[in-house]
């Protein structure tokens, strides 16, 4: 039996949440190990949450009320001296949940979608502009479609 391939990265995965209906802590390592593809070792955190805990630091944070799908907050900081903490990213599962089932997507893809939109703006990327807006989704698209999850803007 071949053995997982190993990552250089470092992703710990909080469920903050009922896990129910949510993917495994190893598929969304598996993920964010994608959306990281050609950077040296890094390290981040996933965490998913409850409604009012997004709701808190999104009004907090971006001074928005509700809760929302997904929060980054990057860190330019050293984790030591082979690994560089990029910072978390909070997913709120019943806003994830919700969107999917309007959408008519599955739970699983709509969370993917959301670790590899958080990992982007963590690598730096953003969608304040249309030109940003259009390379962002062009590289959501790619590594999705990589993972074998369908362009989740179409």
């Amino acid at each position: 039996m071949a053995r997982p391939e190993l990552s250089p990265h470092h992703i710990t995965i909080q469920y903050a949440c009922a896990r129910r209906g949510l993917p495994a802590a190893q598929t969304l390592r598996r993920i964010a190990t994608a959306a990281l593809e050609d950077m040296p070792p890094s390290a981040l955190l996933i965490r998913l949450l409850d409604a009012p805990e997004s709701a808190l630091l999104n009004q907090q944070y971006r001074g928005k009320s509700g809760p929302t799908n997904v929060l980054s907050f990057v860190l330019h900081a050293p984790y030591d001296q082979h690994l560089t903490y990029l910072g978390d990213i909070l997913i709120c599962a019943p806003v994830v949940i919700s969107e999917a089932q309007t959408q008519g997507k599955s739970v699983r893809a709509h969370c993917a979608h959301m670790v590899v939109h958080g990992v982007l703006h963590l690598r730096g990327h953003d969608h304040l502009t249309d030109h940003e807006a259009t390379v962002m989704e062009a590289l959501e698209t790619r590594i999705l479609n990589q993972l074998a999850y369908s362009n989740p803007y179409e």
